[in-house]
């Protein structure tokens, strides 16, 4: 009998195993130029041209533009060293997304993508004759060399977006596949998507783990022709780039030259944009944008001031409280701290009125919660209920409000209750807990946040806090954030829509206590960590934006950060100089590729270019 019931078992699992293969096998392969993580791209195939693109637009000319801080490194890959933020000229990605939407990608240096129906893998076809810009094939071992200096080498931020890539492969010199971690998840497919090579020959005795200054042979439409460490990057058009006539890049990347001015001092770089030194500008500032370009160039149309929406789902800025160290290790200091901000004063008397407020870690977007708890959400959160505040399961929401009038009284009040629930007191006009006052420093890279920021650090002063500013240049602001050497940050996070792994390099447990990671205030918090995961594998947009907004509430009880503002329109000043396609992208203004010199226009400006 015994016999008999193990030979059953053994038939059994022998089906099983042949079935399971049998599925495997029989899963239909899509393979397309393609992709979207949820529903259909916009485009088809076929199709000449982005809408947004103009194909007959001129090559030529020169653009001058202005970057804050410094640079001492070409390497983007590894976390020291500080890299120009515009080194992604340099480099094509396997497939390239489009301005109109958010959730598709289309083939550049990949013609096609092939996956399974269970999506657990992804083979991209290179197209023979994609380049590099010394004129060497780019091939799949290319691909691979990326993905291990990533592995091996990458900041941790950069680590968290392929953490569900499992291996990649070079099956041929021009198909190239990965492997996931997951199943039925177009995530770590679009992650892939947009891996850009590293010239594997080039590297090949050299050591890609270092900074360098020397440019590497680019994947993209242009290279480094000059640079100036810390303070001038030019990039030029390579010349027959592979890839100019491809649907997706025609129309595109229309200037001969586009260089970088560093400025250390961005009053220094506005003079010099009124002044015909930077040609185009996004303006961050209230106070500039209502009073700098109050000049005759303005006036008589050789500077235009542009407002057009901005539609795309922002990430939060807010200050950043360090919860690794005290008195931020106590969440009503840390909630006294949001009612000593006085957002409606200070739109009022330094914002020009510009600015709305954020109540929410994913503002202006699908992603963020507003409004009390809806059904959906509730149940989402329903598991966690006995670890998580009554509030977070009825109530909105809602930043401390004042009357703007700067005399804010009531939320003082309110501070002052929490801090002496915390164990401290005021005496003699000092906030003091065992006899030591309260000091606190808010770390910045610009001397121009400290007018922005000034009633906050006064109202923490009115309290009895030995509250600074300090002001440090950008390269020694990337360490000390890397290394979470500070109280108080002013931050503005980058989005990444929709949400996933990198959610975890922001706000998760493990990241708290890794150098280089974005999760500057040090949460560690289990219910978090737990949507997290459950975000990275939601089986519709939908489900995911529901599980986003469940997430924001929970992160918002925390009380981590001070919620600061956000702005749903761009703020453009450019010499008139440009020609412009007739449709703008949904997502952007088409500044910087999709534009143009416009030589009857530019002949008109003494511009020296």
């Amino acid at each position: 009998m015994k016999r008999l019931v193990n030979s059953v078992l053994c038939t059994m699992l022998l089906a099983i195993a042949v079935a399971a293969s049998q599925s495997t096998v029989a899963q239909e392969v899509t393979k397309s130029w393609a992709m979207a993580e949820f529903g259909e791209p916009l485009y088809k195939d076929g199709i000449e041209h982005w809408p947004y693109a103009n194909p007959d637009a001129p090559k030529g000319g020169t653009v001058v533009l202005g970057a804050f801080g410094s640079f001492d490194s070409l390497n983007s890959y590894i976390l020291k060293g500080e890299y120009p933020r515009s080194i992604g000229l340099t480099g094509d990605t396997l497939m390239t997304p489009s301005a109109d939407e958010l959730l598709a990608v289309y083939g550049l240096i990949a013609e096609t993508v092939e996956f399974p129906e269970d999506k657990s893998w992804a083979i991209f076809n290179l197209r023979p004759e994609a380049t590099f810009s010394d004129g060497t094939s780019i091939t799949a071992k290319d691909f691979v060399f990326a993905f291990d200096t990533i592995r091996e080498h990458g900041r941790p931020f950069l680590q968290s977006f392929y953490e569900e890539i499992e291996s990649v492969e070079a099956l041929e010199d021009h198909k190239l596949k990965f492997s996931f971690t997951t199943t039925d998840s177009m995530k770590p497919l679009m992650t892939a998507a947009g891996m850009g090579p590293l010239p594997s020959d080039y590297w090949a005795d050299k050591d890609i783990s270092k900074t360098y200054l020397d440019p590497a042979p680019a994947s993209g439409a242009y290279e480094i022709t000059t640079l100036e460490p810390g303070r001038s990057i030019t990039y030029g058009r390579v010349k027959d780039y592979w890839a100019k006539d491809l649907s997706v890049t025609r129309g595109l990347n229309n200037y001969d030259t586009i260089r970088y001015d560093y400025y250390r001092d961005l009053e220094v770089m506005v003079e010099a944009f009124k002044s015909g030194e930077i040609d185009y500008r996004a303006e961050n500032s209230s106070k500039r944008w209502a009073t700098a370009y109050n000049i005759d160039e303005v006036e008589n149309g050789e500077i235009i001031l542009d407002t057009p929406p901005d539609q795309q789902p922002q990430g939060i800025q807010a200050f950043m409280l360090n919860s690794r160290r005290a008195p931020f290790d106590d969440q009503r200091v840390r909630k006294a701290f949001n009612f000593l901000y006085d957002f409606e004063a200070t739109r009022r008397t330094i914002l020009y009125d510009q600015y709305d407020r954020i109540n929410s870690f994913f503002p202006n977007s699908e992603y963020g919660a507003s409004g009390p708890p809806t059904p959906e959400e509730i149940a989402i959160l329903e598991p966690y209920r006995d670890q998580l505040p009554p509030e977070v399961f009825t109530d909105a929401y809602v930043a401390p409000v004042t009357d703007g009038s700067g005399n804010n009284r009531k939320q003082i009040r309110e501070a002052l209750k929490l801090f002496k629930e915390a164990g401290w007191s005021l005496s003699d006009g000092k906030l003091v807990k065992d006899g030591k006052q309260m000091k606190v420093e808010i770390l910045l890279n610009s001397a121009g946040s400290e007018r922005v920021h000034a009633l906050y650090l006064q109202a923490m002063k009115k309290v009895g806090i030995d509250a600074e500013f300090r002001v440090v240049d950008s390269s020694q602001y990337q360490v000390r954030t890397d290394d979470f050497d500070f109280d108080i940050v002013s931050v503005r996070f980058n989005f990444f829509p929709p949400p996933g792994p990198e959610l975890r390099a922001y706000y998760g447990t493990e990241s708290a206590d890794e150098r280089g990671t974005g999760n500057y205030m040090g949460i560690k918090n289990p219910v978090v960590d737990a949507l997290i995961e459950e975000i990275v594998v939601a089986p519709t947009l939908a489900n995911l934006q529901l599980k986003t907004r469940a997430l924001d509430r929970v992160l918002l009880s925390l009380d981590h950060v001070v919620p600061q503002f956000f702005n749903s329109i761009y703020r453009l000043a450019y010499w008139n100089r440009f020609g412009q396609p007739e449709v703008a992208p949904k997502y952007g203004t088409g500044f910087l590729n999709a534009w143009w010199i416009d030589e009857k226009l530019d002949s008109k400006l003494d511009l020296d270019r």
